[in-house]
């Protein structure tokens, strides 16, 4: 078993489909199982509380990171192992961040994009090493994908920032190659260099 711990970023609604919440449901059903430790935004809504719910389900440890002034518009998820307050969301973004071992992206909104482009980012200046894994539920990762082709073909990224991040199929492969990660010490930046 695994004991890394992942951030995942995902959306704060439940989206037009049902298979979204059953891959949320999926994914933290299977961190808990494999000993992994979820990191993730805090809230008891979208997928990110199915997301919760269904780690702490399978008796997962949990921990939630929200700032303060969307605790009461989020609804924070109660009971989790732990919970952290921050005074910012770049300062959300940073404890995050801290925590991971590695990043799941799941489908989600602006804010999920938000937290994907600023995690490239980081990697693509050599802030860190850790993963990124999209997971291409219905086709919504193909489509992320496409936006960063765009921009490559365009000229403003190297070829190379394809490379930044990993797209998988679906939650059981994800799940796979989490099992099968093992961090090193290059991958533990600190939080300070960024």
């Amino acid at each position: 078993m695994s004991h890394i711990s992942v951030t995942v970023f995902c959306g704060s609604s439940p989206g037009a489909a049902p298979d979204y919440l059953a891959a949320a449901c999926a994914l933290g059903e299977g961190l808990a199982q494999g000993g992994m430790r979820l990191v993730f935004g805090g809230g008891n809504v979208g997928l990110m509380g199915a997301l919760a719910g269904a780690t702490l389900g399978a008796g997962g440890h949990v921990t939630g990171v929200i700032p303060d002034f969307l605790r009461a518009r989020e609804v924070e998820f109660p009971g989790l192992s732990e919970l952290i307050v921050t005074d910012s969301m770049h300062t959300r973004k940073r404890r995050m961040f801290a925590r991971a071992d590695a990043f799941v992206v799941l489908p989600g909104g602006l804010g999920t994009l938000d937290e994907l482009m600023e995690i490239l980012t980081w990697k693509q200046l050599e802030r860190h090493a850790k993963p990124i894994i999209l997971v291409d539920i219905l086709g919504w990762a193909s489509k992320v994908t496409a936006l960063l082709d765009a921009i490559i073909a365009a000229g403003f990224a190297r070829p190379s920032a394809r490379d930044l991040l990993e797209t998988l199929p679906d939650v059981r492969a994800t799940l796979t190659r989490l099992a099968t990660y093992s961090p090193s010490l290059v991958n533990g930046s600190s939080v300070d260099n960024l």
